[in-house]
Formats: structure tokens, sequence, C-alpha cells
């Protein structure tokens, strides 16, 4: 049996993590205010390396929140789907999609903001065995124009 070219993509990840928060107070509305705080992070693969899930506690100043990332690779596509859940809201919002390529993981999607519909794009890059960075971005128009509005930079703790 040959090896899916995506398993265990987020391998990287596995295990605790300290993590410092930066992102925009209000986004895709021309804000230039950050906020900056810190978290932490859990993470772990599931079945045999084409899961994961990654549990966080983010002590943001509006209102410190508890949220889980689940991931999911397709054996058709080697792609990896992406879903984000927190403690804010019961619904499940829609998938980002995507793969890692020299080093780099760049996953798109489409949600809502505001009840107008957007594109999302989610970068893993900077991966090492103790660091990592994960950047959102969104797009009002399609993917023309980008605005990260979150950057999440992992260290392992311990």
């Amino acid at each position: 049996m040959t090896a899916r070219p995506g398993l265990h993509g987020f391998a990287f990840q596995t295990g605790d993590w300290r993590v410092r928060h930066r992102k925009l107070k209000r986004r895709l509305v021309g804000e230039t205010e950050w906020l900056e705080f810190g978290g932490t992070c859990r993470a772990w693969e599931v079945m045999g390396g084409a899961g994961n899930f990654e549990e966080h506690f983010l002590d943001d100043p509006t209102g410190p929140y508890h949220a889980t990332t689940m991931r999911r690779l397709d054996p058709a596509s080697d792609r990896w789907s992406i879903w984000w859940f927190d403690s804010r809201e019961a619904a499940l919002g829609p998938p980002v999609q995507g793969r890692f390529e020299d080093g780099v993981g760049t996953f798109f999607g489409e949600d809502t903001l505001d009840g107008r519909p957007i594109e999302m794009r989610f970068i893993w890059s900077g991966i090492s065995a103790d660091a990592a960075q994960w950047e959102q971005a969104f797009s009002p128009d399609g993917g023309a124009t980008w605005e990260t509005n979150w950057i999440m930079r992992f260290e392992r703790a311990g």
C-alpha cells in the first residue's frame, strides 16, 4: 500500500503549544487596530494521520473562549478540509480546503461576514519542530484583494 502524500500533513502540530494571537479588532472595514493576546493549544492526530484536532483556549481581551479545529484529509483529492468552531456560536461554519506544498499549507473557502459573501484563506508557514505560524485573510471581492485579519504564532510548550 502506498502512503498518500497528504497523510500526516498536520503531524507537526501534535502536542502542546503557547500561542500568540494578533487579530484585527474589526474585519473588512479598513480597521488598523490590532488586538494582541495569548492562548494555548493542544493538537493530536486521529484516523492514522488522516485527521487532526486542535483544542484552543484564547485569552481574547473581548472575552476569553474555547475553540476547536477539526481537519480531515480527502483520500480521493489529497486535500484537507478544515472546520473551526468555538464556544461563542453553536453553528459549524463551512470548511476551507487545500494542501501543503513546499512546506506551506494554503487553504481556501467561502463564508459570510455580516451577511455578505466572502472568500477565506488560511496559510500555515514557518513550520519547524518548535514553531509554526497560521494566518487568516478575508476577501470581499472573490479573491482580487485580501485582508489578513488574524495571525497565530505557535511556540512549542514544555
